[in-house]
């Protein structure tokens, strides 16, 4: 499931355009929660060939629906109609056919009913981009969001929505942050496990959206075919799906504050025990804390911390759990417990008692603790 994200990163094939509906999905689950999430905002899409990107379509297409005062958006290069698009690790390199691509920003502060159809929508979009060139201008510095003329943009934005380059998620999110964006972006959930980035959950400065897990994604036609996960569609389009893609929002919606329903844990111990077989909760040898392998076993009475796997983040309510840390900055190390060779050797990681003098590396895992236990009142 990962090995395609990391072979992507490994390749800076970063060009992973994101289907309208996955956008129109996300963004219906904010206005849910809060109608005027958009309204009177500037959005700005600054990783978007506004011809061919979905993101400018769809807020292009609902400028009027969602109450914006502007949209913005930036491309690392020229639109098809004008040549073939290159990609972000092309046009910084230099390479393809053109020497001198053209980025541009697109600018809009109005959609009006220029065909007369009776309605607004992405056709009036085009007809006002074709009447108006002054709304089209170029970007000397070649597009690419770290520079001075995409930051100056950057500040005028209320809201940043886009897909963002895969191997550039570090040095992006951390621009969002410094110069204080709201933001609504697609990552690789694994992404969660980089220390800035983790911080950043815990101190609830940033968390997953309302989807989490596959989504499928058109690629650049250049890339190559793969063995999983790869599909071409009836007009010939290359498509890849992600298992473990995610939204990545500090704006508020809904799902966040579901509680999650739960188990005692003397319930959670028969169901376990029907299930799987599985006897009581094991703990980690090097960290007080019990082990939970699916958040379907998380006990709704157990007041201490508990081991969770990364995916939890999809079902986290701020109100009802809070997150201690990770099996990367928390753990007594193996060396200290165990004589070498009787564990894996690697980073910090969360391991369990084999029970016969070895023991058993964790993958990932995220630790909290119920901020609210049955009976025992708030957690302060």
């Amino acid at each position: 499931m990962n090995r395609s994200l990391h072979a992507a990163k490994a390749a800076k094939q970063d060009e992973f355009y994101t289907q309208y509906v996955d956008i129109q999905k996300e963004v219906e689950a904010y206005l849910e929660f809060d109608a005027d999430t958009f309204r009177d905002k500037v959005v700005y899409c600054n990783c978007d060939d506004p011809f061919e990107s979905n993101f400018f379509k769809y807020f292009a297409a609902n400028f009027n629906k969602l109450g914006l005062r502007k949209l913005l958006t930036t491309s690392y290069d020229g639109s098809p109609i004008a040549g073939r698009q290159l990609t972000f690790d092309e046009y910084v390199k230099g390479r393809g056919k053109r020497h001198k691509p053209k980025a541009i920003k697109v600018e809009i502060d109005e959609v009006t009913d220029i065909n007369g159809d009776g309605a607004t929508g992405i056709e009036d979009v085009r007809l006002f981009l074709e009447r108006n060139p002054h709304s089209r201008t170029p970007l000397l510095e070649g597009g690419d969001f770290r520079s001075a003329e995409c930051i100056e943009i950057l500040k005028r934005a209320d809201i940043v929505v886009t897909n963002p380059p895969f191997s550039l998620f570090r040095e992006y999110v951390a621009q969002l942050v410094e110069y204080g964006k709201k933001f609504l972006i697609i990552g690789n959930q694994n992404a969660v496990s980089y220390k800035e980035l983790f911080r950043l959950i815990m101190e609830n400065k940033i968390w997953l959206g309302s989807k989490s897990g596959d989504m499928a994604f058109r690629v650049p036609d250049h890339y190559e075919a793969r063995e999983t996960r790869y599909w071409q569609d009836d007009h010939g389009k290359k498509w890849r799906s992600m298992g473990n893609a995610c939204w990545f929002t500090n704006i508020d919606h809904g799902r966040r504050h579901q509680e999650l329903p739960l188990m005692s844990m003397a319930d959670n111990l028969k169901f376990r025990k029907k299930l799987a077989g599985k006897g009581a909760y094991e703990h980690y040898a090097n960290y007080d804390a019990i082990e939970i392998g699916n958040y379907k076993e998380i006990p709704s009475d157990y007041d201490g911390p508990m081991g969770v796997p990364i995916t939890f983040l999809d079902k986290y309510n701020p109100e009802q759990f809070e997150i201690l840390g990770s099996s990367m900055t928390l753990g007594t190390p193996m060396s200290e417990i165990a004589e070498k060779g009787s564990y894996s050797q690697g980073g910090p990681r969360f391991y369990i008692d084999n029970g016969d003098g070895t023991y058993r590396r964790m993958y990932d895992r995220i630790v909290i603790r119920h901020r609210r236990v049955s009976g025992r009142g708030t957690k302060k």
